[in-house]
């Protein structure tokens, strides 16, 4: 990830960003929302949104005295273009290699088993 250096994925190696990222996920939250729906402290969460926010992963907005989070999709842009570009080393590696990749693990979003649930 030439911009971030690698900012983005460890920012989301932390298990509780990543819960926090799921949070917004289904719907933008302010500070405490998120915090009465984690077992984490308010404090805690404000320090969380704030390097997901210097990461490019979320951001912000005023509404009044709150401030509301969603999540930043020019951030994610940026995770996806690296693991698609890894994605798509990985398997020409595999073809050079004459592994036999299976051609249903080529497609972006395929799983190892198509019956597989998510």
């Amino acid at each position: 990830m030439s911009s971030t250096d690698g900012t983005v994925l460890h920012c989301l190696a932390d298990p509780t960003r990543r819960a926090i990222i799921e949070e917004l996920r289904k719907a933008p939250a302010s500070v405490g929302e998120v915090a009465t729906r984690l077992p984490v402290s308010r404090p805690a969460v404000s320090q969380h949104l704030k390097v997901l926010q210097q990461a490019g992963l979320v951001s912000q907005e005023r509404r009044g005295a709150q401030r509301i989070f969603r999540i930043d999709v020019a951030g994610l842009v940026e995770v996806r273009r690296y693991l698609d570009a890894l994605w798509a080393d990985a398997l020409s590696a595999l073809e050079d290699a004459g592994d036999g990749v299976d051609v249903a693990l080529s497609a972006p979003g395929a799983r190892a088993d198509p019956e597989e649930e998510p």
